[in-house]
């Protein structure tokens, strides 16, 4: 499954505290191997994201992607839930 990063999700990926930033790696190994993997807490969104999708990074970090044509996954945004 090919994976790209927004340019969005790139900065915020580099403002994130390095623990974040490591903790997120985990968890893309995770999700490359099973997307539905009980602690990603896959699941859509609503309202302003409505039709993308959110993993956990950690109990407030989250990881918000859009999956595009040809089983392309896109990250476009990575912060806290507020």
């Amino acid at each position: 499954m090919p994976i790209k990063f927004s340019r969005r999700f790139d900065k915020d990926y580099h403002k994130s505290p390095s623990k974040i930033r490591s903790k997120f790696q985990q968890r893309l190994a995770l999700f490359l191997n099973n997307q539905q993997a009980t602690p990603l807490n896959n699941h859509g969104l609503s309202g302003k994201w409505q039709g993308y999708r959110s993993i956990n990074i950690t109990g407030d970090w989250r990881a918000i992607f859009v999956k595009a044509e040809d089983d392309l996954v896109i990250f476009v945004a990575l912060g806290t839930r507020g």
